[in-house]
């Protein structure tokens, strides 16, 4: 199911396009509310998330704007805001980051779920099994495999999570690759729900901080990020966001944005 039927089938009809890439304008509640209803619908739906970085990446690399175009997108972060507020004149309801929605997701789901862990590294991702585990404790919470195989390991892990078929599978292996892995190797037949959650398995474990709240109310999160890891970041954020921006802008006078209301 991409983004178009899903909104669609839930009601859902409001959508921003943002660099070419539609996102799904909804608030916190109603996002908790459409993955819970995904799952017990057993509606096979990859999941993902726009911010500035991976859309820089899909302006530059057509093979992942592809791939995104079959995903439900979620709006993430102070960038994407800033997009809808130039394209549309109102942000989106809420940042529903995955590092906060997926946890809150999951500790607000009272069925019991099946979730694989797959990517980061393998004591990073058992240690995030663990606090997810205390965090929801209703789930079972299964550690797939590291995200550091190589292409002849490939079918023995896709061939695991089709015999564990978990409603939820976290892919932690960072912006495109676990957007393109999943569009190249999982269907409904492996799971329900696979989502793209970048670093959620570093911050979980404790190995990656995160911003103190304050910051993260103030939407400074990328300030703190790249005060810790200047050497990885400083390019994303430096650089990468006024690109985001000035694509926005041409975006904006290049042609009329597609209007953000109903779906044909």
């Amino acid at each position: 199911m991409n983004m178009h039927t899903a909104s669609a089938a839930f009601g859902l009809d409001t959508l921003k396009t943002i660099l070419g890439i539609s996102v799904l304008a909804i608030g916190w509640d109603d996002a908790i509310a459409l993955l819970t209803r995904l799952i017990a619908e057993r509606r096979f739906t990859k999941v993902s998330f726009l911010n500035a970085h991976n859309a820089n990446i899909a302006s530059t690399d057509p093979v992942f704007a592809e791939a995104l175009d079959d995903f439900l997108i979620l709006p993430d972060g102070v960038g994407v805001d800033l997009a809808a507020k130039l394209l549309y004149g109102a942000p989106f309801p809420d940042n529903l980051n995955g590092t906060d929605l997926i946890p809150a997701f999951l500790q607000a789901s009272a069925r019991p779920l099946t979730v694989g862990l797959l990517g980061a590294t393998r004591a990073n991702a058992e240690a995030a099994s663990v606090r997810l585990a205390a965090l929801a404790v209703q789930h079972e919470f299964v550690v797939i495999h590291d995200g550091y195989f190589s292409p002849a390991e490939e079918q023995a892990i896709v061939d695991r999570i089709e015999a564990l078929r978990p409603d939820v599978l976290l892919v932690a292996m960072g912006v495109p690759r676990q957007e393109l892995w999943i569009a190249r190797h999982i269907d409904a037949r492996h799971c329900t729900l696979p989502i793209a959650v970048g670093a959620l398995l570093d911050f979980l474990s404790g190995t990656v901080p995160r911003a103190p709240l304050w910051m993260r109310q103030l939407r400074l999160e990328w300030l703190f990020r790249l005060c810790i890891e200047p050497g990885r970041l400083w390019r994303r954020y430096v650089v990468g966001n006024p690109v985001f921006l000035l694509r926005v802008v041409r975006q904006k006078f290049s042609r009329r944005p597609e209007p953000a209301g109903e779906l044909r």
